[in-house]
């Protein structure tokens, strides 16, 4: 028998919240992972059935979230590969077969690598010190990061870890700064471009 409430509060920035049982008792804990139906945000007041379990502090947590009148999905979907995440990985290939075939340095490839890795560990500390409530990473610095190079990075970090994914005003800095980096990227390929990365990687 599954386990019915009302969501009486939600916190939709830290992607958890709080549902009060019908039958009474103990406010159930709820993430926004546990719910089967991903492309609807909870909002308070709503109707969720779920299933009850325990977790290792002794604190009752829901699982198998599903809004009033959706079907409870049986089993663990799997995991869709998004167009957001084929556009990272086809975009890094193509500057890789640049580098491969001469038209880009190596240290560029580098850059973009690096780039992505700062960019992913950024998003991640985000997203964790908006569990624990710390201090948080300016989302200017997160759109700094995008527009170095690591927007690819950051995409992977908004999929995997659905953080930043449906903040409508982050997300349209943010496909700005993906913009601003390829047309940077098309000039660096350009006649004008490519002798100054000659000149670059001539430097010691």
């Amino acid at each position: 028998m599954r386990a019915k409430g009302r969501i009486y509060d939600w916190k939709d920035d830290r992607g958890f919240g709080f549902i009060r049982p019908n039958v009474g008792g103990k406010e159930v804990f709820v993430h926004i992972r546990s719910f089967n139906n991903r492309t609807r945000r909870p909002v308070r007041n709503e109707i969720v059935t779920y299933d009850l379990v325990i977790d290792d502090q002794g604190r009752p947590r829901a699982e198998k979230v599903a809004f009033a009148g959706e079907r409870v999905a049986m089993g663990t979907p799997a995991r869709r590969v998004t167009a957001p995440l084929v556009f990272a990985g086809v975009f890094l290939s193509l500057v890789t077969v640049s580098v491969l075939v001469g038209l880009l340095p190596v240290i560029l490839l580098v850059w973009y690598l690096a780039a992505c890795l700062v960019t992913f560990s950024a998003y991640a500390l985000d997203k964790s010190a908006a569990r624990q409530g710390r201090w948080r990473t300016q989302e200017s610095t997160l759109h700094l990061f995008s527009l170095a190079g690591g927007w690819p990075g950051a995409l992977m970090a908004q999929q995997r870890l659905r953080h930043k994914s449906r903040k409508q005003p982050f997300q349209t800095v943010f496909w700005l700064t993906v913009l601003l980096n390829c047309v940077a990227l098309g000039w660096l390929l350009s006649p004008m471009g490519n002798e100054l990365l000659k000149v670059i990687a001539a430097l010691p």
